[in-house]
């Protein structure tokens, strides 16, 4: 992450995570537990960094998008 080291973690919960990236609750966890994201706060309680879920969205968005179609030869 590019966090600055005078800038602390900010975190969301889990809803407010799948919020931010549009999916399902379950998808952010599912995410947490295959190393996408980084999963903090205590064992009752998950929450994610922000600018890690910003990242995944951005990462997200830039695969989604269509790719540029390449002129045909005729």
């Amino acid at each position: 992450m590019n966090r600055s080291p005078h800038r602390p973690r900010r975190t969301v919960p889990t809803q407010l995570a799948a919020l931010a990236l549009d999916v399902p609750p379950a998808t952010v966890r599912k995410w947490a537990s295959r190393g996408r994201l980084t999963r903090y706060g205590t064992q009752a309680r998950a929450e994610y960094d922000l600018d890690e879920l910003f990242a995944l969205h951005d990462k997200r968005q830039a695969a989604a998008a269509p790719s540029p179609q390449q002129p045909t030869s005729s």
